[in-house]
């Protein structure tokens, strides 16, 4: 028979998930930059750190160095403000929203700046087609929008929840930010615009993401209701702003599913043409380093020994794998060693 304690259990539970005014507090003190503490300190602390990790980012992809990036996103502080915006969209405290969105692309800018003058700096090209950092940020797909919606889930989730906010390192690593805006200032500094279009693109999507997913779990923790019973001063939640938030989420699933698109048609490509070109490349005892898909361009690699390899019978046979109305380029890389005597 079920009893009175039984039946208060779910009830229990669904208090314990539930946010508390202390707990509204404790996050307005930490994403909100002129809540609690001196202010001053998070200021600085702010431009400080947006400096060192743009820096830091920059330094990185131009060393095209994982984890000298991975150390630019732990260091970079851009994830407080933009859940500090969807905390902001929850209490509708307009004030908090401007601030904290300023806040985002002011740091953006920063970024940007500082990576375009290291890019000055640095004689190279640094574009997709010579650093695997920029081309893993210039091609932004629909799973970068999944991706980038659970990061936020997870770290509006930790905000709520002290008990686990030692996960916070975890999603800064997780998500994008910094890298994405390093990308930007390089390669326009690079002369290639398009691949700065695609690395904003993905910036802007993780943001997004963030502050919808932020929203929904901010609501879902019933934030604004611990709010109103600890004495914060909250506005009228309009439907509006969240329409707002979600339909931006909606909006960038059409050039993200562009973009997941051209890089499927890339792959099959790559798998059309490997077998075809490893065994043209047999047949000239040479083999294939690599194949990829730049600018609509086949580009195929070959590894071998001199005399010069012989391009002859490749292009007829990427033809009959259903290739012909593809570009390709082969690039042969003479094996084999020299010695230079001093004189």
């Amino acid at each position: 028979m079920a009893t009175a304690d039984d039946a208060a259990a779910p009830v229990e539970t669904m208090r314990q998930w539930q946010a508390t005014p202390a707990a509204v507090q404790r996050m307005m003190s930490k994403l909100f930059i002129t809540h609690g503490g001196d202010h001053r300190l998070k200021w600085s602390a702010f431009w400080v750190l947006i400096v060192l990790s743009s820096v830091i980012a920059t330094a990185g992809i131009i060393a095209d160095s994982t984890a000298t990036v991975i150390g630019a996103m732990i260091v970079a502080p851009l994830m407080t403000p933009i859940l500090g915006a969807a905390l902001s969209v929850v209490l509708a405290n307009r004030r908090m929203i401007l601030i904290n969105m300023a806040l985002v692309l002011a740091g953006a800018l920063i970024v940007v700046a500082i990576a375009y003058l290291l890019g000055v700096t640095h004689h190279a090209m640094l574009t997709a087609d010579t650093n695997s950092q920029i081309a893993a940020r210039v091609s932004p797909r629909l799973i970068d929008l999944v991706a980038a919606l659970a990061t936020g889930a997870v770290g509006a989730f930790a905000m709520v929840r002290s008990d686990i906010s030692d996960t916070l390192p975890g999603v800064a690593i997780a998500i994008s930010l910094v890298p994405p805006l390093a990308v930007v200032g390089l390669t326009l500094e690079s002369g290639a615009p398009q691949q700065a279009l695609g690395a904003l693109l993905l910036f802007t999507t993780n943001v997004t993401a963030i502050i919808a997913t932020g929203t929904i779990i901010f609501l879902a923790f019933r934030v604004r209701h611990a709010a109103i019973r600890g004495g914060v001063k909250v506005g009228r939640l309009r439907r509006g702003a969240l329409v707002t938030v979600l339909g931006a989420v909606l909006i960038l699933v059409i050039p993200l599913g562009i973009g997941s698109s051209i890089v499927l048609q890339q792959e099959l490509m790559v798998a059309q043409a490997t077998e075809p070109a490893q065994e043209w490349a047999q047949s000239q005892g040479w083999q294939i380093g690599e194949i990829t898909v730049r600018q609509g361009v086949l580009q195929i690699v070959a590894l071998g020994p001199p005399p010069t390899i012989q391009e002859t019978g490749l292009r007829e046979r990427l033809d009959a794998a259903g290739l012909a109305s593809v570009d390709a380029r082969i690039t042969p890389v003479l094996g084999g060693s020299k010695d230079l005597p001093r004189r």
